[in-house]
């Protein structure tokens, strides 16, 4: 899962990051409200964490743009103005929830988990591919109702296959998505994750699930397509 953070605070941002790096997200950081737009309107985001004092432009500017374009991603406001009157102006405007500084780390993650598992019930609690099943919240695989252990980058690179199933997705894509980096320092990295992938999903079974597009990257797809 992908998270863009709107923080121009470097400590509290880098804070933010490394806590969520280590619960297994994928992490942008933007430092100011036009960065955000950027990122918000080129990327694909799970969830955003906006503050809403900002250099450049506004939070709730930020806020306003990104839901007029996105009206279905989790928005979370993370921010030091606590007055009724902001609360109650931010989640008008568009926002899923508020939190005041400071804050506790443990609250914010049960705030974004919160967010996602109502995203994903809203979606699917499960992605299934095939006789292939991941369950996000769980954090469980298998195949043939055989389950399959994963470390946690190979089950975040499946978790990516799998919502992309039927589709090529680049090197570059995995890259941005799971690695959190840039393509040309990962590409041999995210080779040698599919291989670990191979030998766990598909070596033991007939049918195989992850196939290689020459040139371009991966598809995960169900054998019903061409």
């Amino acid at each position: 899962m992908r998270i863009l953070l709107v923080e121009d605070e470097h400590k509290v941002a880098q804070f933010i990051r490394k806590g969520l790096q280590q619960d297994h997200f994928a992490v942008d950081l933007a430092a100011d409200g036009e960065e955000a737009l950027f990122l918000a309107e080129s990327g694909q985001y799970d969830l955003i964490i906006l503050d809403l004092m900002l250099p450049k432009v506004s939070g709730l500017s930020v806020l306003s743009t990104v839901r007029k374009q996105n009206p279905n991603v989790p928005i979370l406001i993370l921010t030091a103005k606590a007055s009724v009157e902001d609360r109650v102006r931010g989640l008008e405007i568009g926002s899923d929830d508020y939190l005041i500084k400071p804050f506790a780390y443990a609250e914010l993650r049960a705030r974004v988990r919160a967010l996602l598992r109502r995203e994903w019930r809203e979606l699917k609690l499960q992605l299934q591919v095939a006789d292939l099943v991941l369950d996000p919240v769980k954090r469980k695989v298998w195949r043939s109702e055989k389950e399959v252990e994963l470390s946690n980058k190979e089950f975040m690179l499946l978790e990516y296959l799998m919502r992309n199933a039927n589709q090529v997705v680049t090197r570059t894509m995995i890259a941005e998505h799971v690695w959190d980096a840039s393509f040309e320092s990962f590409t041999n990295v995210i080779d040698v994750y599919i291989s670990f992938l191979r030998t766990k999903i598909d070596k033991e079974w007939e049918r195989k699930l992850i196939h290689s597009v020459r040139g371009v990257g991966y598809m995960l797809k169900d054998g019903t397509q061409p």
